[in-house]
């Protein structure tokens, strides 16, 4: 790398930093529980607007998983899910009625909170529909990952995101609160993703699967991106760039092997198709708070209108972990 751009992305870093911090005096404290946090505890960040009902599972989830701690910022929702994350014993909440496309589609919000509070820390950043699935994980906690990645000397790890759906209309059956979104929806694609390289920022950048195939048939190339690096060592000198899909440093980024190995990865199994989806979409279609004028749901609210099946012959059901590394979807590398 020369040094001119080596220079371009110190001083983009931090740009970023400095609009982290400017944002971050958007954000009001409504439970703010970080003394209880000791060194060496996982902590997860997440940004939500109104989705009361998937946070009784989520949060069961994560702390099966292994979390120690919980970060949210709480964009406005009126659901009574803020109410009840003020309650959760290991949940520090903040809360913010600004917009959450100029705070970087809330990643501003975020990072603000992970400078403060994250330094030294392993951290996992996802979304609400989001759960981490990493290699023996039906086994191992998560400590147990981050263990092994520190005596690699590996400081961040990817995944995939794997958009799961029903077998039958999006609509069919109805999500209840509390309940594992995978009893509803347990389909993915086990192909059909293309696969590039970042030259400016070296991450991979993936996409494809039933959002392409069937909401961006006609230009799969503007499918979302499936690439993320959930997992990372944090340092207060870090910073996500485009979600959680690339960040600065860019070494970060290189969570995959250039040299013919295999590094282990993970998957985000996304729960975005349950019932709850359309109306979902239109919502925040409507609000007009996602990126590029949110020509993204603006897909999803014409390909629902009639009512489509993600499901096709192709689709293969979840069963664990071992099934996604048989398939090539993710890795366990070298940790045994």
């Amino acid at each position: 790398m020369g040094w001119i751009t080596s220079y371009r992305l110190r001083l983009r870093r931090k740009r970023f930093k400095l609009r982290a911090r400017r944002k971050g005096l958007q954000l009001r404290s409504v439970r703010n529980r970080t003394n209880q946090i000791k060194p060496g505890q996982i902590l997860l960040f997440c940004t939500l607007r109104n989705e009361d009902v998937r946070l009784p599972y989520f949060l069961r989830y994560y702390r099966d998983l292994g979390v120690d701690h919980f970060f949210f910022v709480d964009n406005g929702s009126d659901d009574g899910g803020a109410e009840y994350l003020a309650d959760q014993p290991d949940v520090s909440l903040w809360s913010t009625k600004g917009s959450y496309k100029s705070a970087r589609f809330g990643m501003d919000w975020l990072t603000h909170l992970q400078m403060k509070y994250a330094d030294g820390h392993w951290t996992l950043t996802v979304d609400v529909d989001e759960f981490f699935i990493f290699p023996f994980c039906d086994t191992r906690p998560v400590a147990a990952l981050t263990d092994w990645l520190d005596s690699s000397n590996i400081r961040s790890f990817g995944a995939i995101m794997l958009d799961m759906y029903p077998k039958g209309k999006i609509s069919d059956i109805p999500y209840q609160r509390g309940t594992n979104p995978l009893d509803i929806a347990p389909w993915f694609d086990a192909g059909n993703y293309m696969i590039s390289r970042n030259p400016g920022y070296l991450n991979l950048w993936i996409q494809g699967g039933p959002r392409a195939r069937k909401f961006f048939t006609d230009r799969p190339k503007k499918a979302p991106a499936l690439n993320k690096i959930p997992l990372v060592k944090w340092s207060s000198s870090y910073t996500y760039i485009s979600s959680t899909h690339m960040l600065l440093p860019r070494g970060l980024n290189l969570v995959y092997d250039t040299a013919g190995g295999e590094k282990a990865s993970g998957v985000l199994l996304h729960m975005k198709f349950l019932d709850t989806f359309g109306a979902k979409a239109k919502e925040e279609m409507a609000r007009g708070e996602h990126y590029a004028q949110s020509a993204e749901y603006q897909a999803y609210v014409d390909g629902l209108k009639d009512s489509p099946e993600l499901w096709c012959k192709w689709s293969e059901k979840y069963i664990n972990w071992r099934q996604l590394e048989i398939l090539g979807i993710m890795s366990k590398g070298n940790w045994a």
